[in-house]
């Protein structure tokens, strides 16, 4: 199975692809962003663009997840934000074509709670009360220009399912999907501290830097 995780930049996509994976035995992420990252860097800076318009990062993300799902026995892992509907056909749609058992999930959230959480990536949650309400969203300029678009365009019923996670935590996004696609998580018995701790570390080591 291929839990294809969706969502706006900033809205809890990694987060909750790490909890599940963290919480289910035998279950891999693999992150299609990983991929797009080594093509655009292969660009000079001024050829370098939105990496979904590649048809080489589209067909190398379907092959790399065909031969995890056809090899490896547990549940696959894939957060990665998809708003276009050729890009989503030829991704989701055609790994579905292939035979495999492909769960989509969109998480949606309201703008300001997006903003909220793009503030808080990393150890960015400790900045306002040193340096302003604001503090944080220097480097997401890219996600937070993306935002109204990715909130828009997910809305609608192509990237279904939806699950609103304004008053959600990550592990009980994480729970949510799990019921939904009749898996059994083992049970999260991490203090807030530790879960802080730790998703602060997987928002660190997904920052982009360029």
């Amino acid at each position: 199975m291929l839990l294809w995780i969706n969502g706006p930049f900033g809205g809890g996509k990694t987060q909750t692809a790490y909890e599940i994976h963290r919480r289910l035995r035998g279950s891999v992420v693999c992150d299609p962003e990983h991929a797009g990252f080594g093509l655009r860097r292969m660009l000079p800076p001024e050829l370098r663009g939105d990496l979904q318009e590649l048809a080489s990062w589209r067909q190398g993300v379907v092959e790399v997840l065909d031969l995890t799902l056809g090899k490896h026995d547990g549940v696959v892992i894939a957060p990665m934000t998809v708003t276009d509907s050729d890009c989503f056909a030829q991704t989701v749609g055609r790994l579905r074509e292939l035979g495999h058992d492909v769960r989509h999930f969109t998480l949606l959230a309201e703008r300001e709670t997006v903003l909220e959480r793009l503030r808080g990536r990393g150890f960015g949650h400790l900045l306002p009360f040193a340096v302003g309400k604001n503090a944080g969203l220097g480097r997401e300029t890219w996600a937070v220009r993306q935002l109204d678009h990715c909130l828009e365009r997910l809305r609608e019923p192509e990237f279904a399912e939806h699950l609103w996670t304004d008053h959600s935590t990550v592990p009980k996004t994480a729970d949510r999907i799990a019921v939904l696609v009749g898996l059994t998580l083992r049970p999260n018995d991490e203090g807030v501290l530790r879960t802080r701790l730790r998703q602060a570390r997987v928002g660190i080591r997904h920052i982009r830097f360029d």
